[in-house]
């Protein structure tokens, strides 16, 4: 997986009721920003409500763009809204008719109030928010906080008919996880994710996969990243997701407006990758997909980009589906120039890393880093989107054609506009230690971004003869290679060469990502559990084995302290450098079980650290963060893109930058589905 989870910035305001005249008032609201996509007077922040935070960003540099690269823009945006409704289904089979009962009931319910209603609203925006009934971060289902028989209610009331099935499951314990990482469990029928029938099982899955496997494959495909699989008269057989197959009349969308994307190309490059992508919807041959993914990365000469497909595969247990996502991108040109550096460099951070000669690349080929702004996203990416992507997946494309790395400037920018200070107040050991992250945060973060993507991902190589991770570590594949990128960026985050380059002023920025990563794994990222939960999460496992491993590991000499002062709890790192030789300790170890496939030990490593959760720390986290009322999870509410016509012709695209998430919600829900 090549996709770096925001966790830093989950900062909210304070939760208010939401009453349906509002809401109709709300959804007519919006802020317009013509001519100026930048502005100080911005809201960064719309509400806030459960435990998740609404927030907006703003598209630097949308007016410098010339006519046809905004009309590419807007046709990328079309083509990837078209296939929302994909993601609602792969993620549940429920999911669609349990949404378009909530929209119904939501357009037709102006005058409801009352307590049952507004629980019944929170459900609702949470739903949206996850794509589905399972939440979006720990997989677990939603709960309901309103009665079954208020729900049946509100149904009988708008005459809107819903099967029993879905009806039950939203009160029930039926389907409870939407992703299961419980080893002990059979993953697939543990898991409700709609990629399999509900009655076939992991070791069904697995042995269909391997008997389609080539032996010393050197460019294999990816299997079964684009489709479901489904039990036909007792056999089990492939629906892949195509023109003419499963989500068609979405998919037939979806490519109608990537031709017209085509058509407004910025290059011959571009157009033939977007060519490729169309003939891949058109036919779901997964040759084509690489063959798109090949032309899509030797493009480096586009200013506007987009990442569309079936791409990430964290949903699936077993790490071959992939769900649909598109994220529409505006390169910045200064930043990009300035952090290219990174990529120009890359082989002296191959050749420095800790990893054994035998796992290093001799060449790292064609990294090219992108500091972009995002002009419009939907599927995976929305509302929770990555700050950071590094693409394509398949490790074979990656050594021999190169991969795009990207940072996604503008929803950092975001995130650090609508924080406040609060965690550092109340987590941080020193003074020095608060200071130093005000001052260094947001540069060290950015630097950890580019370095994991850039650096981290690119790093290393399989051993010969060795599967490819998703079929070695299986469902510890996704923690470990997340894990592995992480380590890249600690560890060289602390070297000479970033100042030599001048990337940072000085080595404090390194020191203070390190008290930031110690301080979330360790103690802040628990705040997103309840209580008696064990993590499940990949980057959260990642970034607790990292920091839990790091802490045993340097118990001996002290590296990092755990102190308790007035009955709260603080780690604090005492020794920097040694920190930073058991991080590269850690990064040989964990490259050395993905170069070699070795299963236990990697399964060892995540269920040792990465898993298990101390409750007393936990409660405590709970208990310090609830007087802070700061949600733990953050997601963005879209710019909309609106055509200005000029007779049949397009004379410009303007951005529109609404300010009510349940309002566009009801928006895409009557004008992009399609399923």
């Amino acid at each position: 997986m090549k996709k770096l989870a925001a966790y830093g910035a989950i900062f909210g305001l304070s939760l208010g009721a939401c009453q349906p005249s509002t809401e109709a008032e709300n959804s007519q609201k919006q802020e317009t920003m013509h001519n100026n996509s930048e502005s100080s007077e911005f809201k960064w922040e719309t509400e806030q409500f459960a435990d998740l935070r609404v927030l907006r960003y703003q598209v630097p540099g949308w007016d410098k763009l010339s006519l046809q690269q905004k009309k590419l823009a807007y046709y990328l945006n079309m083509a990837g809204l078209s296939g929302r409704d994909i993601l609602w289904d792969q993620l549940y089979r429920h999911n669609l008719e349990i949404r378009k009962a909530l929209e119904q009931i939501i357009k037709n319910g102006s005058a409801k109030q009352g307590e049952e209603w507004d629980k019944f609203m929170i459900y609702a925006k949470r739903v949206f928010f996850s794509n589905g009934i399972h939440h979006h971060y720990s997989h677990a289902k939603l709960e309901a906080a309103f009665s079954e028989s208020y729900f049946r209610q509100l149904l009988a009331e708008n005459k809107i008919t819903l099967s029993e099935e879905a009806i039950t499951v939203i009160f029930n314990e039926a389907d409870s996880k939407g992703v299961s990482k419980d080893p002990d469990k059979d993953l697939v029928l543990a898991s409700a994710v709609n990629f399999y029938d509900a009655d076939i099982s992991e070791k069904e899955v697995t042995d269909f996969y391997n008997a389609k496997k080539v032996p010393d494959d050197l460019q294999p495909i990816s299997y079964g990243l684009n489709s479901k699989l489904v039990r036909e008269n007792g056999k089990i057989v492939e629906k892949v997701w195509h023109v003419d197959g499963l989500y068609g009349p979405a998919i037939a969308k979806i490519i109608h407006y990537l031709g017209l994307a085509q058509e407004n190309a910025e290059n011959e490059q571009q157009a033939k990758a977007l060519g490729l992508l169309i003939e891949y919807y058109r036919t779901g041959d997964l040759k084509t997909w690489d063959d798109y993914n090949i032309a899509w990365v030797e493009d480096t000469a586009s200013t506007v980009d987009y990442i569309n497909s079936f791409i990430e595969v964290y949903h699936d247990p077993l790490g071959y589906k992939g769900t649909y996502e598109t994220v529409v991108q505006v390169k910045d040109l200064d930043a990009s120039e300035k952090m290219a550096v990174i990529s120009e460099n890359i082989q002296f951070f191959e050749d420095n890393s800790t990893i054994l000669d035998q796992h290093k690349k001799e060449k790292v080929v064609g990294v090219s880093y992108r500091m972009i702004n995002v002009v419009g996203e939907a599927g995976a990416t929305t509302p929770a989107t990555p700050i950071g992507v590094n693409l394509p997946n398949a490790n074979w494309i990656r050594e021999a054609h190169g991969s795009k790395s990207i940072s996604l400037t503008n929803i950092e920018s975001a995130y650090e506009s609508a924080k406040g200070a609060g965690f550092l107040e109340e987590f941080t050991f020193t003074t020095e230690e608060m200071e130093r992250a005000k001052k260094y945060a947001a540069l060290s973060g950015k630097m950890h971004t580019a370095l994991h993507e850039v650096v981290g991902h690119a790093s290393g190589k399989l051993e010969p003869g060795v599967a490819t991770p998703k079929e070695t570590l299986k469902n510890y594949s996704s923690t470990l290679e997340e894990a592995r990128a992480d380590l890249v960026a600690l560890y060289f985050i602390m070297d000479q060469k970033m100042l030599d380059l001048g990337l940072m002023e000085s080595l404090e920025a390194g020191k203070a990502e390190y008290d930031g990563y110690i301080r979330n794994g360790l103690m802040l990222q628990l705040r997103r559990l309840k209580p008696g939960e064990e993590i499940e999460e990949d980057h959260m496992r990642n970034r607790q084995l990292i920091a839990a491993w790091g802490f045993e590991v340097g118990q001996e000499e002290n590296v990092i302290e755990k102190k308790v002062l007035n009955g709260k709890t603080y780690f604090v790192i005492n020794d920097y450098d040694k920190l930073r030789a058991i991080f590269g300790m850690q990064l040989r170890e964990i490259q050395r079980i993905k170069s070699q496939g070795d299963y236990q030990a990697g399964k060892t490593l995540v269920e040792t650290y990465g898993v298990k959760v101390d409750q007393a720390i936990h409660q405590e986290v709970l208990e310090r963060t609830e007087k802070l009322n700061i949600a733990p999870y953050s997601g963005f509410i879209q710019p909309q893109m609106e055509a200005v016509m000029d007779g049949d012709s397009i004379s410009d695209i303007k951005l529109i930058f609404p300010e009510d998430f349940i309002g566009q919600m009801l928006y895409y829900g009557e004008n992009h589905s399609h399923l």
